[in-house]
């Protein structure tokens, strides 16, 4: 549905984005995720049609928007600061898109009505001033305004960033269901590895104006194409040359031991399985969360993470020697 074909971005001398080449397919919710700086909110922005690329075409269902006007483009956009009009009524800024395209009132009405239901706004918000509102709800009173103008696409930038962890957890849940409900492409740009993981049918990782790697969150998460997008994902250990060593006298399974090599914290284990390697190392500390503990562990003159259930089993308390378990089939070498 869309398709970046050879974008450059350029601010004077600096190229924030060079030669992107990118496709987005309809109905899917798509995420750009990296760091800040990276050109995930360029990019994003060139799409809403902000910014002008230098090179390149943006193609929507076949269509050549790349100079289109804003208005012309059938996006909606849901700005991390929200950017509603606080001296407004929160049923005056879902109205205000319907009434600048002149719709009939009855209509706007009907609109807006059925967009507050949807996003699960009363009556008796709809009648508030969105500065009476709470993050949340402003959160809400965004998407709706962009959503009643029935864009083809749906562009979300941070809009979750502003609120606190367990609002931004449930809100979470919220976008899905209504993205899925109403079947708009969605396009998201987030530096939150959790949410993008959550959220996402796809994910393009971006690093400094380049995409390192596009897939699924499974594929990024498990498959990683880079050591950029491996340490960026999750949490994760770097194994230095004498575990590898360790691991290829156990395994023979030719880790190049003058690389770097990566593996999750989740995959190592306290129970042997099935072409596992053991390393015994000592505790050194915790980090207690309820559901989880993670632990350091010293292991061949170095601290790997090892994370465990709270299943009710005793604490592993500094200065414990345990074996830990791993399969070199988890390890993540990159050329």
């Amino acid at each position: 549905m869309i398709d970046f074909k050879n974008i450059e971005i350029k601010y004077g001398d600096f190229i924030a984005i060079k030669d992107l080449n990118l496709s987005v397919n309809e109905g899917e919710f798509f995420t750009f995720l990296g760091p800040s700086g990276c050109g995930k909110t360029t990019i994003l922005r060139a799409l809403v049609g902000f910014i002008n690329p230098s090179r390149g075409q943006i193609v929507v269902n076949g269509k050549d928007i790349t100079h289109e006007a804003v208005e012309n483009r059938a996006i909606g956009m849901v700005f991390q600061s929200y950017a509603l009009f606080p001296t407004m009524t929160v049923y005056e800024n879902i109205a205000f898109g319907l009434k600048v395209k002149k719709l009939p009132k009855e209509e706007v009405r009907r609109k807006v009505y059925e967009v507050a239901k949807k996003i699960e706004i009363n009556e008796m918000q709809l009648e508030r001033n969105v500065a009476e509102l709470s993050g949340g709800q402003q959160q809400r009173v965004a998407l709706a305004r962009a959503i009643v103008l029935e864009p083809n696409i749906l562009c979300l930038d941070e809009p979750l960033s502003n609120l606190d962890a367990k609002l931004r957890v449930g809100l979470r849940g919220e976008l899905k269901r209504l993205q899925r409900d109403l079947g708009i492409t969605t396009l998201y740009v987030t530096h939150d590895q959790e949410e993008a993981l959550t959220l996402s049918d796809r994910i393009a990782v971006f690093n400094n104006g380049f995409i390192e790697q596009v897939g699924t969150p499974y594929e990024i998460y498990n498959y990683s194409a880079s050591e950029f997008v491996c340490d960026f994902i999750g949490d994760i250990n770097c194994l230095h040359d004498g575990m590898i060593r360790a691991v290829n006298e156990q395994q023979h399974c030719g880790l190049d031991e003058h690389k770097e090599a990566f593996i999750r914290i989740e995959r190592f284990h306290q129970t042997p399985e099935r072409g596992s390697v053991k390393l015994t190392g000592v505790v050194k500390d915790y980090e207690y969360n309820g559901v989880l503990t993670k632990y350091n562990v010293e292991v061949l003159g170095q601290t790997v993470k090892y994370i465990r259930m709270n299943d009710g089993s005793a604490f592993r308390e500094p200065e414990t020697i345990i074996d830990l378990y791993m399969n070199p089939q988890d390890i993540m070498q990159f050329s």
